[in-house]
């Protein structure tokens, strides 16, 4: 027998018993003829005894850190009790050992203030996983799955596995492809979701399936993404949206209470994509704080019931942007007394490089109801009350005014106001709210190619009103600067995202179930008929036999797991995750094959460039 218990089961009560445990050392601790030694399993850390009637044989097997110990002796009772650790109160008295396997002198401390950098540490993940900073986050991301895998067994859903090795339909990002040596020539795709199998189960009679399943996407990367990544895929039949988003709300909930001991009892918010973008800047808005977006200037012919808050004389002045510019402004509470320095630096933070502004216009409302600004010379106090007024600015605020082009400035102001929320602190790690953005899009207008892209992907179902529209109307754009007027521009998706902080954790829509409007869909998507049978006729026949009205949703396993684990990188949830650039630095993967393998595959590797 190994061990008898785990190193962080032990108690007081437990004084006394014979016991043998097995792990790593943590530390070697001397103090004359007695040593310490703190041993390390993902349970706990135990302090062991040695006595001095043990110190020659320590003497002629020395012990150092990472060792495999395994020490048998009685439960005593601490003199020096460490009440940090749950075993702290207790000691074993060590009467015997064996050391199980040596251990190299470690590239980095095993601790959770380790001196390892990102890609010592990932070179050596398999030491890097004994951290107990890195264990809770496996134990966490553990949690998650167990209370999905209840809640959505409790709710009559059925986990079925789909393939890996599927066909390449590129939508969206490239795929990763798979030679097939049993068919010279030809290729798989490892998907990059289930999405058409989910569907094709709802055809086959499964109302409610799901998967905590592994996707793949050939994309540059970032925190938040991962060559491979996990999702919680979910479908079901015979529903309309009020269904899935309630059965979703109720999973998200249930996990909060499970892992994170938080009743979410709250009502969880709505809002329209349109709404997201203008007072948001963006369709994952963090509303765990207000400062809100507000658009100084409308374009009257989008939006001809608005009042623009600036005339024309005001919009004219050049640090507002001049005629045609976006205008976009947020009012930052109690900030009004904030230092030139300070402003300084907010301005220098618009112009980098990421954020690409030229600069910021500010208006401090003073506590006695007077302005102050960067552009008193060009705005009275009369004008910048009108400003104020229409930021809903009050006294002790100041205002931050961008002012562009609409798509850079929007960004830019949504990228300020979520930096002023982590400064001023409204953006806790504590603290969860979550919210539904809705009625996106179906389409989006690819100018390159003066055609429509799918918003979300080409199954999602127009909302029920705007069936219609799509198959009575031809999706060519025949005036590429007017394509706002085409009918399609129009078009809501009968879709959903699921947001959490200012990330969407998930996202779905109500499914195309007939042949004809995905065929509508397909078309508008610029592929023919043969282009449609060629990639997914498999669809479009199963549509043929009785397909029932379904949707789902998909959250990001991952994401959702560093989210709740108070982190922004998805790779601290991820047992062996690969780095910026897509590689397994551990097994230093991806890396040449042989010569015959190339042969079986009957490949030929012709590199465009040297070590490309």
């Amino acid at each position: 027998m190994y061990r008898s218990h785990t190193c962080g089961e032990l108690r007081m009560a437990d004084v006394n018993k014979e016991v043998t445990l097995s792990g790593w050392v943590q530390t070697v601790r001397k103090f004359g003829a007695i040593t310490f030694i703190d041993l390390r399993d993902r349970y706990g850390i135990t302090q062991l005894l040695f006595g001095e009637s043990l110190q020659n044989e320590l003497d002629a097997n020395p012990l150092g850190r990472e060792f495999v110990l395994q020490a048998k002796g009685n439960v005593n009772e601490r003199s020096n009790k460490n009440l940090n650790i749950a075993t702290g109160e207790i000691e074993i008295v060590v009467s015997e050992f064996k050391i199980l396997n040596k251990s190299a002198v470690p590239p980095f401390k095993i601790e959770d203030d380790t001196d390892g950098g990102d890609d010592l540490r990932m070179k050596y993940r398999y030491l890097d996983l004994r951290r107990n900073a890195v264990k809770k986050n496996l134990e966490l991301r553990y949690a998650v799955g167990r209370s999905t895998r209840n809640y959505l067994h409790e709710n009559n859903f059925m986990d079925i596995e789909t393939p890996f090795l599927i066909k390449s339909t590129p939508e969206g990002a490239r795929d990763f492809v798979v030679p097939s040596r049993m068919n010279p020539g030809q290729f798989y795709a490892l998907p990059q979701s289930p999405q058409t199998f989910k569907q094709l189960l709802m055809v086959s009679g499964y109302d409610r399936y799901y998967q905590i399943v592994k996707c793949f996407r050939d994309e540059d990367l970032r925190a938040d993404r991962q060559p491979e990544f996990t999702q919680i895929d979910c479908e079901m039949s015979f529903v309309e949206q009020e269904d899935i988003l309630n059965m979703f709300e109720g999973l998200v909930k249930r996990i909060f209470k499970d892992v994170k001991n938080i009743d979410y009892t709250e009502k969880v918010e709505r809002m329209s994509w349109e709404e997201a973008m203008w007072q948001f800047g963006n369709d994952k808005p963090d509303i765990r704080f207000g400062m809100k977006i507000n658009n100084l200037v409308f374009d009257k012919s989008l939006f001809p019931n608005k009042q623009a808050v600036l005339d024309e004389e005001m919009f004219a002045i050049p640090p507002l942007g001049g005629g045609g510019a976006t205008v976009l402004a947020i009012a930052v509470p109690g900030c009004s007394e904030y230092t030139r320095k300070q402003t300084d630096e907010i301005t220098e933070w618009v112009k980098r490089p990421q954020i690409g502004m030229k600069g910021l216009v500010f208006i401090k409302c003073n506590a006695d109801g007077t302005f102050k600004s960067s552009v008193d010379k060009f705005y009275n106090e009369e004008k910048l009350k009108v400003i104020a007024d229409a930021t809903n600015a009050g006294a002790g605020d100041l205002i931050l005014i961008l002012a562009g082009a609409e798509e850079r400035t929007r960004k830019a102001i949504s990228e300020l106001r979520l930096e002023m929320g982590k400064r001023l602190g409204f953006r806790k790690d504590n603290e969860f709210k979550l919210l539904w953005v809705m009625d996106f899009p179906l389409f989006e207008y690819a100018e390159e190619d003066n055609r429509w892209v799918a918003r979300h992907h080409p199954f999602t179902s127009p909302k029920p009103d705007h069936i219609e529209v799509m198959i009575n109307n031809n999706p060519v754009i025949e005036n590429a600067a007017e394509y706002l007027k085409h009918p399609y521009a129009a078009i809501k998706a009968n879709a959903y995202d699921m947001v959490l902080n200012g990330n969407e954790i998930g996202g779905g829509s109500i499914r195309i179930f007939q042949r004809e409007l995905q065929e509508k869909m397909f078309a508008a998507l610029g592929m023919d008929e043969a282009e449609q049978q060629h990639k997914f006729g498999f669809l479009l026949g199963a549509f043929e036999y009785g397909a029932p009205p379904h949707g789902g949703l998909a959250f990001g396993f991952d994401r959702l797991c560093s989210i709740l684990g108070g982190s922004e990188s998805i790779r601290d949830f991820i047992a062996f995750p690969k780095n910026n650039s897509g590689r397994d630095v551990m097994l230093d993967a991806p890396s040449t094959i042989d010569a015959k393998q190339f042969d079986e595959l009957q490949i030929k590797l012709d590199l465009k460039t040297p070590n490309a």
